[in-house]
């Protein structure tokens, strides 16, 4: 029997009409903290949302030890819509795992992370999805207009620019909490600490790609702001944390090695040098005998050498513990996959 040409069988499925995928389901984490006034207006606008533009979207409240009625509201919301659902810390453990527990619970392919005291808009979330569907993984929202007090402003934008310098990931506002992510992406980000302001920077350094979009920011209505001066304190070490972990994670020897090195080298110099000179001054009469301990420079020495030895030290230590972490982890990023044989003889028998 005659049989059809490969590029035939090709143009003829090519022409069969693709069904359309149906919408990712999207879950909403919000981390909320004695935010018993906020919440119901909160969830309001998160349905109205979700029904002008039909989005197959689940609402996570992620309690935090609130000692108000936060959680009896939550429970409330819950009972009477099968789409919130809510978390209960026993204490407060703080934003960082609140969030953890959000993203392992949350079941959407796409998750929304925002704050719970209505000054992030819930009628951004169509713009985060669009930007998103051109081809993002993360979405940073930017605070462009921000309706905060001058103190809380103006060391968010020193703290913003010195993150986007020292890690190379351009955003405006690594701060705002309003943020969108594939759920690839937080399966491939342990956080821990302080470090949620800072994964759209981990996740760049996974190889995902990271935008961001200006968004509406509104006074605070409810409450006060739960982060005093002790959070820029906190974000800056972090700061250190993340760029020591983006560049030296799974190599730490190339920093702590290198900077060992240096401290060796000048030690040695500063030895070498001190050395010649006390030859030179025995040999020539004319001169002052040089006595090595009465020398600053042979006390700095002594110092650079043994600090030399321990960074070294340190970091072939920091190397054992990275290669046996190393064999739980993936130390890359598989952005696609094509299928192997055996997916392929399933789908054709």
């Amino acid at each position: 029997m005659p049989t059809t040409p490969p590029e035939t069988q090709l143009r003829s499925q090519a022409q069969q009409p693709v069904p359309a995928p149906p919408p990712p389901r999207l879950s909403v984490v919000v981390p909320v903290f004695n935010e018993e006034e906020s919440l119901p207006e909160l969830y309001r606008e998160l349905d109205q949302v979700r029904t002008e533009h039909g989005y197959r979207m689940e609402i996570l409240f992620v309690d935090d030890g609130s000692t108000d009625c936060t959680w009896q509201l939550i429970q409330h919301l819950a009972r009477h819509d099968p789409t919130v659902r809510g978390l209960r810390l026993r204490r407060n453990f703080g934003k960082a795992a609140a969030l953890r527990a959000g993203f392992d619970h949350a079941q959407g392919e796409l998750v929304l992370t925002m704050d719970g005291d209505l000054q992030d808009d819930p009628a951004e979330i169509p713009r985060f999805l669009e930007a998103i569907a051109s081809g993002y993984d993360v979405v940073s929202g930017w605070k462009q207009v921000r309706r905060d007090p001058w103190h809380k402003v103006w060391p968010s934008r020193v703290f913003n620019w010195m993150v986007s310098r020292l890690t190379g990931v351009r955003l405006h506002d690594h701060n705002c909490g309003m943020k969108c992510y594939r759920r690839e992406v937080l399966e491939e980000i342990h956080l821990y600490g302080e470090l949620h302001r800072f994964v759209p920077v981990l996740a760049h350094a996974r190889g995902f790609r990271v935008g961001e979009i200006p968004i509406r920011h509104r006074p605070r209505r409810y409450g006060k702001s739960k982060y005093g001066v002790k959070r820029f304190i906190k974000g800056f070490l972090d700061l250190l944390t993340v760029k020591f972990l983006t560049g030296y994670g799974y190599r730490p020897q190339h920093m702590l090695g290198t900077l060992g090195l240096v401290a060796f080298a000048l030690g040695a110099l500063g030895l070498g040098y001190l050395t010649t000179m006390w030859f030179v001054s025995r040999a020539d009469p004319e001169m002052e005998v040089v006595h090595l301990h009465q020398r600053a420079l042979f006390y700095y020495s002594l110092a650079a050498l043994l600090l030399g030895g321990q960074l070294i030290s340190i970091g072939f230590l920091a190397e054992l513990i990275t290669a046996h972490h190393a064999r739980a982890s993936d130390v890359y990023s598989i952005a696609a996959r094509t299928p192997s044989g055996g997916e392929e003889a399933t789908e054709k028998s």
